[in-house]
């Protein structure tokens, strides 16, 4: 899978892409993310991607030139299943979404930045638009880290245990129950002794009945099995 990102700020990306499961990820060659400066399709020799807005207002927009230049030139190269743009006022990120993108094959992602990029980009190339919360942030940069990374990690064979994605919260509707680990009791905590008794099937009915109880008292509005 490859995953082209058009960037004004580049730099903000590289730290999570140097580490962890993105690393892995690319390490074993299951997973090609490359990040795009914007300004390699600036305006003018002074590096120009954005001016003022059309009938006044604070901050400034992404111009149409740069970005139309930008995906078109990385669309020359492959065929793109989403231009997607990362937007506060776009579809809000899910794992069934995570899902869906991770089985495409060639993905883009626009970084917005200042007030946002002119509106006829998104009319005639943005395919889809993702949110990852009702907040703003400085720019696109980290939203398109997180859409990188939820998708990166459910890639087959990125994550050392195939089956841990599955188990994921929200992956069934539900989130995940509690876990633990050693030593069996601390400071007369102790572990739930289901999970001591090695039988699968109890364990995995006990998991399941937790995860239900943590999304009714959490998520009530979360789908349930």
């Amino acid at each position: 899978m490859r995953i082209d990102i058009i960037s004004v700020l580049p730099e903000l990306l590289e730290g999570p892409f140097a580490h962890s499961i993105l690393k892995r990820a690319k390490e074993k060659g299951l997973l090609e993310l490359v990040v795009h400066p914007l300004r390699k399709w600036a305006v003018n020799e002074y590096g120009q991607i954005d001016d003022y807005q059309y009938g006044g207002g604070a901050g400034m927009v992404m111009m149409c030139e740069p970005l139309a230049n930008a995906i078109e030139s990385l669309s020359g190269e492959r065929k793109y299943a989403e231009v997607i743009y990362m937007t506060p006022d776009g579809e809000l990120l899910n794992q069934q979404m995570a899902n869906t993108l991770s089985l495409k094959e060639n993905l883009l992602i626009i970084s917005g930045h200042y007030k946002g990029i002119d509106e006829r980009i998104r009319g005639h190339f943005i395919t889809k638009e993702i949110s990852i919360g009702d907040y703003v942030l400085s720019g696109g940069e980290l939203p398109a880290a997180v859409l990188a990374d939820a998708i990166g990690r459910l890639l087959p064979g990125v994550l050392n245990d195939e089956t841990s994605a599955l188990f994921d919260s929200f992956q069934d509707g539900l989130l995940a129950p509690p876990v633990y680990t050693r030593p069996a009791e601390f400071r007369g905590w102790k572990v739930p002794e289901i999970l001591l008794s090695g039988d699968p099937n109890k364990i995995a009915d006990w998991r399941h009945d937790e995860s239900v109880k943590k999304t009714g008292e959490r998520r009530p509005g979360m789908q349930q099995d």
